[in-house]
C-alpha cells in the first residue's frame, strides 16, 4: 500500500479536516518565494497537537541550516524536505541533529539517476518530481514516470508532479520495488494552500482501499 504525502499545508481548519484522513505525510512549505509559504499563518501548536502517525514535514529551498534546524524544533517537525541544490554534507548536518530527510531531484526524461548515489546514507527517502523550468514544485505536471525503470538505488522513494484523480491509474505500471508513495499538492486544492478535503477523500479511498 502506497504512503501518501499531501504537501503545501497552511490554514488550521484544513490541517485538521486533513489529519482525520490519516496521510502518512503532510507537508509544510518554508521557502518565501511559494505561494504556498506558511508565512506567520502556520499554527505551530495545531502542528504539535496531531497523530504522532502522521509525519510533519517542513519543506526548504537552499536554506542554512541553522534555520532550517531552527524551524524544525519550533513547529516540531519529523521531517525536513530539501527541495535545492543541498549538499551532502548539508545532509550529513541535518541527521546530525536527529532530523529525518527526504531529498528531492527535479527529474526530466534525461535525469541522471546516478545523482543520487552519494545521498544514499543521509536520506530517508527520495522524491522525484517533475522538473520546473522556474521554480520549485507545485506546478502539477507529471514527467515520464516509465524513466523510474532506471532508478537503481537502494533508498524508497516518493514520486510528486501532477498526480491527480484522473491519472492514479498509471501508478500501478510503475515496477520499481522502491516505489513506496506519493505526494500530492496542486492537483488538490481549490486555491494555494487550501486544500479540497472531498477529492483527498476520494484519493485515500483508492490508494487506501483499492476497488
Amino acid at each position: 500500500m502506497l504512503k501518501i504525502k499531501v504537501c503545501g499545508m497552511r490554514e488550521s481548519q484544513n490541517i485538521l479536516a486533513l489529519a482525520e484522513l490519516q496521510p502518512d505525510f503532510m507537508g509544510f512549505i518554508f521557502y518565501e518565494k511559494s505561494a504556498r509559504f506558511t508565512g506567520k499563518v502556520l499554527d505551530r501548536e495545531i502542528l504539535k497537537s496531531l497523530p504522532r502517525s502522521i509525519q510533519k514535514t517542513g519543506v526548504f529551498v537552499n536554506e542554512s541550516s541553522e534555520k532550517v534546524i531552527e524551524i524544525s524544533k519550533e513547529y516540531d517537525l519529523d521531517f525536513v524536505q530539501l527541495h535545492g541544490n543541498e549538499t551532502v554534507e548539508f545532509c550529513e548536518k541535518l541527521k546530525e541533529e536527529g532530523l529525518k530527510i527526504i531529498k528531492v531531484f527535479s527529474v526530466d526524461n534525461s535525469f541522471d539517476f546516478s545523482k543520487t548515489i552519494h545521498f544514499e546514507d543521509f536520506a530517508d527517502y527520495f522524491l522525484f518530481d517533475t522538473k520546473a523550468e522556474d521554480g520549485y514544485g507545485g506546478h502539477g505536471k507529471a514527467f515520464d514516470w516509465n524513466i523510474l525503470d532506471k532508478y537503481e538505488g537502494d533508498t524508497p522513494f516518493l514520486l510528486a508532479g501532477g498526480i491527480s484523480l484522473e491519472n492514479l491509474g498509471d501508478l500501478d505500471k510503475i515496477k520499481n520495488k522502491h516505489f513506496v508513495g506519493i505526494d500530492v499538492n496542486s492537483k488538490f486544492e481549490f486555491s494555494p494552500a487550501k486544500k479540497d478535503i472531498g477529492a483527498l477523500k476520494e484519493l485515500f479511498r483508492k490508494i487506501k482501499k483499492p476497488d
